[in-house]
């Protein structure tokens, strides 16, 4: 499986020095999917899950006259985000990759750029030894949920939550 992009796109492994980038994009992805106003929380993410055993990779242009608002100082011509690591199957307990966050620019979807990050996912699991990859996507994310099954993926289980009211009297 060829994990090379689009013309006028290049592929480059991210390091902890990317912190900053990785946090904006995990942003954008709730803020695009979740509305919420406050995404502190997401640094407590990146710190405690950012290592070498969660590699990134970033999509990157070539030519700076596409450059985009999602640019940082350090690096403005990034336009999406693969960062995997691993988790453990429940059921069969086995080690496997797991990606944590999949994000392209909306000016630069549907370029098959999604689709060469997860193949660099699947390339990552495989030299690993991994039978699988596993991911979480958001039901109203039509786009990614098509994309996914395109890909050979299919649900396995679905993540239920209750949002729990405060009782009277009840601290916090």
């Amino acid at each position: 499986m060829s994990s090379i992009l689009p013309p006028g796109y290049r592929l480059r492994l991210g390091s902890g020095l990317d912190r900053a980038v990785l946090l904006k994009f995990l942003q954008r992805t709730y803020s695009e999917m979740a509305a919420a106003e406050d995404y502190t929380h997401l640094a407590a993410t990146v710190d405690q899950y950012l290592s070498r055993e969660t590699p990134l990779w970033f999509a990157e242009i070539d030519s700076p006259q596409e450059r985009t608002s999602l640019s940082s100082p350090q690096r403005p011509d990034v336009i999406a985000c693969l960062w995997i690591g691993t988790a453990i199957d429940q059921v069969q307990g086995d080690r496997h990759a797991h990606i944590f966050l999949l994000y392209v620019e909306p000016n630069h979807r549907r370029r098959g750029i999604a689709r060469t990050l997860m193949q660099q996912a699947e390339t990552w699991a495989r030299t690993r030894g991994d039978r699988q990859i596993g991911l979480q996507v958001f039901s109203s994310n039509q786009p990614a949920l098509s994309l996914y099954q395109q890909l050979g993926y299919e649900t396995q289980s679905l993540w239920m939550v209750k949002p729990l009211s405060k009782k009277e009297g009840q601290v916090g």
